[in-house]
């Protein structure tokens, strides 16, 4: 069908690489590019032989747009899928202006020097995608990315209107280490230091970090403590969404993750101030990435499940109504089918689901969208193709 430049070659990269080449009707050649060409090589190498899709690598560093321009322009792709540092978007943004190719993310532009979610950097370039003839589809992961796509479903098919949304983000999985993160620490500890927030009648109301505990029962794992955090979805979904009046975001996190974090911010590890180290300005924040464990070492090691879903209260047919979708995953068939656990499986999944809906112009059309601007039916029906099943509730348990 095409060829679709991938950049970035991280834990999320390797799982939407692999489902690629398994897509090899649609993913007929692929390149993967990374500041480190070296790790583009050695998936390229593991993955040769396994699949009828053609591989190459590039080296490209994805903080300059000149470079990205030119490898775009080399290579020629269909689309460009971004799973780098989401620091990068919009850089990588602007090299697909450049060469005209279709642009796919899978979480919003963060500026590096501050803890800031916001969709209008790139909202922003609305009008110069549509100029451009091209399409921008931000935030097909998880979360963003399914998350949207089960709420425009659940518009769609289950209700007339939705007045609340619960995005439940739950990891019960154990990978044996006091503290270390399912995804690039950086990011990872910036979303759960920042200030939490929930979008509701039409305006936002903020919390102080993790100030807002809750306890769920979730299905296939049971009791599990989360917690409110402001996510980049409800910003999208609390306009898109007819008849909305609130929508939270909640995530799980065990109490040696709480404990070791607190004491890193009470250190001051987890700021993202410079400082002077021995006549050096380092990022504390930064050097603690850079010493605990790397989140693509931890498939081998981690256990249990995810389930990650949106709890759903609106109106049909005159009537109340409640509805769960979720998806459950398991750590160790996600490490046995592609070497990774389950938070970067359930991140690389939709990420090729998105890149697939453009190339073969299901969800095509110049401009920037997030995911629960198309239609979700072929989406729905590529998640459960493709690993990530879904699965309804009617009448579940509430958050409140």
């Amino acid at each position: 069908m095409g060829k679709a430049l991938i950049i970035g070659c991280g834990g999320v990269a390797s799982a939407a690489i692999h489902k690629c080449c398994q897509n090899s009707e649609v993913f007929t050649e692929i390149c993967i590019a990374s500041r480190t060409k070296a790790k583009c090589d050695a998936l390229k190498e593991k993955l040769e032989g396994t699949t009828s899709t053609k591989i190459t690598t590039a080296q490209v560093d994805a903080d300059h747009v000149d470079e990205l321009t030119a490898l775009i322009k080399k290579e020629k792709p269909d689309v460009v899928l971004n799973l780098a540092l989401p620091y990068q978007d919009l850089t990588i943004m602007d090299a697909c202006l450049a060469a005209k190719t279709h642009y796919i993310d899978t979480a919003n532009y963060e500026p590096e020097d501050t803890a800031k979610f916001e969709y209008k950097w790139q909202w922003a370039y609305r009008e110069k995608f549509e100029k451009a003839g091209i399409t921008a589809l931000l935030g097909s992961g998880f979360d963003p990315g399914v998350t949207g796509v089960f709420s425009a479903y659940a518009q769609k098919h289950y209700f007339d209107e939705i007045h609340y949304i619960d995005i439940l983000d739950c990891n019960a999985g154990d990978h044996g280490y006091p503290f270390a993160t399912n995804f690039n620490p950086e990011i990872n500890i910036r979303e759960v230091s920042a200030r939490g927030s929930y979008w509701e009648n039409g305006s936002w109301v903020e919390t102080e970090p993790m100030e807002i505990k809750k306890v769920y029962d979730f299905p296939e794992i049971g009791e599990k403590d989360m917690y409110l955090l402001h996510h980049e979805e409800l910003e999208s979904l609390a306009l898109n969404i007819k008849g909305i009046k609130r929508i939270r975001f909640f995530m799980t996190f065990g109490q040696s993750y709480l404990t070791h974090l607190k004491c890193l911010e009470n250190v001051g590890m987890t700021s993202i101030e410079p400082i002077e180290f021995e006549g050096k300005q380092i990022v504390p924040l930064q050097f603690l990435k850079a010493v605990l464990p790397d989140p693509s070492s931890l498939g081998p090691r981690t256990k249990g499940k995810t389930n990650i879903g949106c709890i759903f209260r609106g109106i049909k047919d005159g009537k109340e109504r409640n509805l769960y979708i979720y998806n459950v995953c398991d750590h160790q068939e996600c490490y046995r089918e592609v070497g990774s656990q389950a938070v970067a499986y359930t991140t690389g999944v939709p990420a090729m689901i998105g890149a697939m809906m453009v190339m073969t112009g299901k969800w095509l059309k110049p401009g920037v969208f997030n995911v629960e601007e198309f239609d979700p039916d072929p989406f729905m029906e590529a998640l459960n193709r493709w690993g990530l099943p879904w699965k309804t509730e009617e009448q579940p348990e509430l958050v409140d």
